[in-house]
């Protein structure tokens, strides 16, 4: 409008100049454009009447939007039994995580062996056992653990309840987790799947996506000191006495030795057996008898050598378990190496966790194909070889060679053994015979 029109506008009584009709011009079109734009900007979360008093029973369109950058977790049941049965575990809840896309929130291990007991199972924090830090560091693009601390709001939780029974197929469970993945469940912050502990899931995931994330797992330097004491001892006394029936300088030093996981105690013997009958497999269980023979028979082992029996607590007081070895053989357990007491100082899992990293630094192992313990050993001594680009992985020729004493092998030895890391699932290697690859 021109000049002499502004001088006959009136607004609210009020004759204006032109710089006042510019004024009222620019306010009616910021009313305009508020009527227009506010009520859009309140439906996707902004401040409005109608959000003032909302009870929060799920997660808001403004958490969604807020939580675009924020990290999301998964929390799991406690993680129980024994220390190999609890890293599968932690595994698998930690490839559950990296399913849904979500940050594994640092479970609780249990430092006891208690199975049914749970009041006497003695939670122990994983940063106890394992470095955190490192993990998330060696593990960085693949998986990662987040503290409770970093939990932003701690009711902000959806509740997956976790099948069971025979109707709970692995399909099943793969289904419900595929659900999870849906966007409907990016608004919670924290996922937390209940029911069964993790070892009793279904397993989806291939054998070296396990290799993977135990290779993440570092023992804490105070644990881990306790078995650099172990090894030492070992070949500080093995060294002794190999001088005694070997010239000084034919002496290799450090002294290489052989670790056995020898498991001959009552327990294992009775649920071996059953295991045979049920699956009808004869070369399962061995006698104290056929390892000592086995391990003396080990194709290419160079004599005298250092033997560390690796065995439960209840077998200590057996001196049997020391008489009966191949000349040239070395044997040595806790007891004769005088640690009882480094190991007796911790709870179980700690105490596990000494002997399997005394039997992971080994120069040669020796384990039994159906037990968790060896499996994992050797599937940690395959992955340390492949990593260092080793093209022989079996017998002595290898980096660290593995048997296993209950399979026959070459010249009634035990049989070569390296972890298949092609395997779909890690039942695969567990449990099993037809596992061991050489």
């Amino acid at each position: 409008m021109d000049r002499s029109n502004c001088k006959h506008l009136r607004f609210f009584g009020l004759h204006l100049n032109s710089l006042a009709c510019k004024c009222v011009a620019l306010i009616v079109i910021a009313l305009v454009l508020r009527a227009v734009f506010l009520p859009s900007f309140s439906s996707f979360g902004g401040i409005g009447n109608n959000n003032l008093f909302a009870v929060n029973n799920g997660p808001s369109t403004l958490n969604q939007e807020l939580r675009i950058e924020k990290t999301q977790f998964l929390e799991v049941p406690q993680i129980i039994w024994g220390l190999n049965n609890q890293k599968i575990a932690f595994a698998r809840a930690c490839l559950t995580a990296r399913m849904l896309n979500r940050t594994l929130l640092m479970p609780s291990l249990s430092a006891s062996l208690f199975y049914k007991e749970v009041d006497l199972l003695q939670p122990i924090s994983f940063d106890k056992v394992f470095q955190f830090e490192n993990f998330n560091s060696l593990c960085k693009g693949f998986v990662q653990l987040g503290r409770y601390s970093e939990v932003s709001n701690r009711s902000d939780v959806f509740e997956l309840q976790k099948g069971s029974g025979r109707r709970w197929t692995v399909e099943r469970d793969l289904d419900q987790l595929r659900q999870f993945r849906n966007n409907l469940y990016d608004g919670y912050e924290i996922i937390r799947i209940v029911g069964k502990n993790p070892f009793l899931w279904h397993d989806h995931w291939p054998v070296k996506d396990y290799a993977r994330v135990f290779e993440c797992l570092v023992l804490v330097e105070e644990i881990s000191r306790e078995a650099d004491k172990i090894v030492s001892k070992i070949r500080e006394i093995g060294s002794k006495e190999i001088r005694k029936v070997e010239p000084v300088q034919n002496v290799i030093d450090p002294v290489p030795y052989v670790a056995v996981h020898m498991r001959i105690e009552k327990d294992w013997m009775i649920h071996c057996k059953k295991l045979e009958q049920r699956s009808n497999i004869s070369e399962i269980c061995s006698s104290k008898e056929e390892i000592m023979e086995r391990v003396g028979n080990i194709v290419g082992l160079k004599t005298p050598a250092v033997i560390y029996l690796a065995v439960a607590d209840a077998l200590l007081e057996d001196n049997s378990i020391l008489i009966g070895w191949k000349e040239g053989l070395l044997p040595f357990e806790k007891k004769k190496l005088g640690v009882v007491e480094i190991y007796r100082k911790h709870p179980y899992l700690i105490q596990s966790a000494i002997d399997y990293e005394v039997c992971l630094r080994s120069d040669v192992f020796v384990g039994n194909s159906f037990s968790t313990f060896s499996s994992l050993v050797v599937l940690d001594r395959t992955q340390k070889m492949i990593k260092m680009g080793a093209r022989n992985l079996c017998g002595m020729e290898a980096k660290w060679p593995s048997y296993s004493y209950n399979l026959h092998g070459e010249s009634k030895g035990p049989h070569p053994w390296m972890t298949n890391m092609s395997n779909l699932n890690l039942q695969a290697i567990s449990y099993g015979s037809n596992h061991v690859s050489c």
